[in-house]
Order: structure tokens, then C-alpha cells, then sequence
């Protein structure tokens, strides 16, 4: 059973028998404890009612684990108990729209094995239920980290009419307070939580997962490019302005901002763009290389590293012969793309093409072994933690973010 017990980790310490000379292995957060209760796996019975109780009692309510939890709010105390002083981590994050895959790509990121009885996975699936309810299930951010200190952040959807049901009063105004001293529609909050999560993931991630729906569909795309828009002013969590920005009243507010804002320049975690739910048509080598040229056009202008030909000739979607006839020049950049085919039932591959599953372990090999933007500074987990909770505060109260706000209000798409 999926547990947040910090045996998972026992790879990192040998022997933890007795010597107190060896620190206690780092616990790890593998899933929600509010989603194990033994009520779900009894009948009737008044011992197993009140063993579960007991449990329930115990142990933090559903979403109580959450980064950034339904108020939208950031929790650092929740999480500060999983996170030590190491410096070698490695935070990997993913946005994207509902039901496009990205809590089952995050469980293969984690190594969840889900052939084993009993187990849990890291990341909740929508299950048939779910789907047929129009709900989603994951809320704000949530975080899982792994015993080889990788820290995954799954998001809630971008773009859910279930979030937007949730959040909408019947005058039509917000319930969540998405920028801080405004009162904003509830569309509108909605359309900036997604830029909101954005802006967040490029700041404290190393690698960001775009992922979108099929080979058509960019509104990601188009998501991502307001991001590099607005992140400006916004540093990554290794900036020593952040330990001062609240704590220190010297200086002018605008010269606080000013460092910053200087501070926050440059930094853009590395993205991986992924599309989903491909048909055997979309994973022809032209088409893929049609989507490749796109994607570079799109992203031409932007903050958002690019990768060189060369890495990405690897590539097993692409055709070698294309690939090497670009790959002359040494200027030359793609974006980090991953195409994913739809699963079929019995998950065969079909003809020349990859399965669902051989697909999604390519994908983990080809994430871990990306090539990231490092933090400015050397920062430990903790801090990392600490200082992404100020980022946040920095998000919400972006003057960029609230000035694109007016003018999507006066624009007249979403209403008062």
C-alpha cells in the first residue's frame, strides 16, 4: 500500500541499524495519506469501522499535502518535513489540459510499477467515474518525491469547465482569490490560474511538461508564450533577494523590486513539449517533422531553451535522413518534443510504430536525461521550498500579471 513513510528511501542509507553517526534516511512523499483508509477495503464489520476511523483520525484530510491547495494557497509546513538540506535534486513539473495524461506520465516519471497488487499510484488517474462526472483530480499543485530526490509537481488542468464550476458564485464573480486585492470574475480568474501555474512552474522547476491534446490542439502553445511574456521580474528560488524581500524594510519599494526583477532575468526551466493521444497518422515521419518546424516557428522569439539538432536526432519519431540533413547546420535549434500515440486496448503496437507503454518509458529516459537550466545559486531542498512559497507571493501580486488582467477585462471577453 502506497504509504508516506520514509522506507522508500532506504536506497540512499545502508544499514540503518542502530549507529547514530547516520542521519535518518529522508522521508519520501509517495501519495496523499487521505487516500488510504481501510474503510474502502472492508465490509461492514463495527472493528473495521472503528479501525478506520482511527485512521481517518490520524492522518491529514485528502489534499492537506497539497503545494498550493484549493484556496490557492501556498503550504510550506505541509511539505517541509519531506525535504532535506541536499542540494542535488531535481524538480520536474507538468501543465496541461484535463484528461491529456499528465498524472499517468508523472507515475512513470516517478517509476510507479502499477503492475504491483496493492499499490497506490504516486499521481491519482481519472478514473470512468471521474470522467463521466466531468471532474478532475487534481487540486492546485500537487507534489510527490521520489527516493532519488526528484520533486514532481502535478497541476491542476488548465482550461476545466470542472475548475471553472467550482470556483464560479451565481453572480458570476470568483470564490478564489487568484490576484491579490482584486476581485475578478470567476472567468477571468479561471483564464489567469492557468498563466499563474505557468509562470510559477518556469520559475521553480528545472523541466516543465507542456502537454497538449493530439496534434492539433496549441492552445498550450499559446499558454506558454503568454508565460514568457509575463514571467519577467519573476527570479528563480536560488535568489538572495528573496530572503530579504520580506524581511528587510531598507530601500525604496521600487528599488526592491528593481533587484528583482534583475535577479529574475534570464531563468526559464527547460520545457518539454508533449502531445498526447496520437493516431497512427499523426506519427508519420512527416507529419512529426511538420509539427517539429511549427513548434520552432512558434517558439522562434521566446526565453524557452531550445535544443540542439544533434539531441534531438535520438529521437525515435523522427527519420534519420531528415534529421541529419538539418543537422549540418550547428546553429540550428528544435524544441524539446515528444509525441505520444493513442493507447488501444490491448496496447499492440500497430505496424512500424511504438506502443503506449514503450512510448511513456522513452519518455521518462529521454526527461532524466534532459539537459536543464540550473538555478543561479546552489539552494537546498528546503530552501527551495521556502523560496518558491515567496515566488508565489511575487506571482500574485505581479504588477505585469494584474496590468494583462485589465486588459483582458476591458477587452470585453469575460464578463464583470
Amino acid at each position: 500500500m502506497a504509504s508516506t513513510g520514509g522506507g522508500g528511501a532506504s536506497n540512499q542509507s545502508v544499514g540503518g541499524g542502530g549507529g547514530s553517526s547516520h542521519p535518518p534516511p529522508p522521508k519520501i512523499l509517495l501519495a496523499k495519506p487521505g487516500l488510504v483508509t481501510a474503510g474502502k477495503f472492508t465490509r461492514g464489520g463495527a472493528s473495521a469501522d472503528d479501525d478506520s476511523v482511527s485512521i481517518r483520525s490520524r492522518l491529514p484530510s485528502v489534499g492537506s499535502l497539497n503545494l498550493i491547495s484549493d484556496s490557492w494557497d501556498f503550504h510550506t509546513d505541509r511539505i517541509l518535513p519531506f525535504l532535506t538540506d541536499n542540494t542535488d535534486f531535481t524538480v520536474i513539473g507538468v501543465i496541461g489540459p484535463p484528461g491529456v495524461g499528465k498524472s499517468t506520465i508523472m507515475n512513470e516519471l516517478y517509476g510507479f510499477d502499477g503492475t504491483s497488487p496493492g499499490m497506490l499510484p504516486p499521481f491519482a488517474i481519472q478514473s470512468e467515474e471521474t470522467r463521466a462526472m466531468a471532474r478532475h483530480c487534481s487540486v492546485g499543485i500537487e507534489p510527490r518525491i521520489s527516493a532519488e530526490r526528484i520533486i514532481l509537481l502535478d497541476t491542476q488542468p488548465v482550461f476545466s469547465p470542472s475548475v471553472l464550476a467550482e470556483m464560479i458564485r451565481p453572480d458570476g464573480s470568483s470564490t478564489i482569490s487568484v490576484l491579490s486585492g482584486e476581485s475578478l470574475s470567476a472567468e477571468l480568474a479561471h483564464e489567469l490560474m492557468g498563466i499563474q501555474l505557468g509562470v510559477l512552474l518556469a520559475s521553480i522547476c528545472h523541466i516543465i511538461l507542456v502537454v497538449s491534446d493530439g496534434v492539433h490542439d496549441i492552445n498550450m502553445w499559446r499558454l506558454m508564450l503568454t508565460v514568457d511574456l509575463l514571467k519577467h521580474g519573476i527570479p528563480d528560488p536560488s535568489s538572495p533577494t528573496l530572503s530579504h524581500s520580506q524581511t528587510s524594510s531598507l530601500g525604496s519599494e521600487k528599488e526592491s523590486k528593481d533587484k528583482i526583477q534583475e535577479a529574475g532575468e534570464g531563468y526559464m526551466a527547460a520545457p518539454v513539449f508533449v502531445h498526447t493521444k496520437l493516431q497512427d497518422q499523426d506519427l508519420s515521419p512527416h507529419n512529426c517533422m511538420q509539427l517539429k518546424k511549427a513548434l520552432v516557428q512558434y517558439f522562434r522569439s521566446s526565453s524557452f531553451k531550445l535544443t540542439k539538432y544533434q539531441n534531438a536526432a535520438k529521437d525515435h519519431h523522427f527519420s534519420s535522413v531528415s534529421l541529419n540533413n538539418q543537422s549540418n547546420n550547428p546553429d540550428s535549434t528544435l524544441p524539446n518534443l515528444f509525441l505520444i500515440p493513442f493507447k488501444s486496448k490491448d496496447d499492440s503496437p500497430r505496424a512500424q510504430y511504438e506502443s503506449f507503454i514503450s512510448t511513456l518509458w522513452k519518455l521518462r529516459d529521454r526527461v532524466l536525461s534532459t539537459s536543464s537550466p540550473s538555478f543561479a545559486r546552489t539552494v537546498s531542498e528546503r530552501d527551495w521550498l521556502k523560496n518558491s512559497a515567496k515566488i508565489w507571493e511575487l506571482v500574485k501580486n505581479s504588477s505585469i500579471i494584474a496590468e494583462y488582467s485589465r486588459t483582458l477585462h476591458s477587452s470585453g471577453m469575460f464578463r464583470r
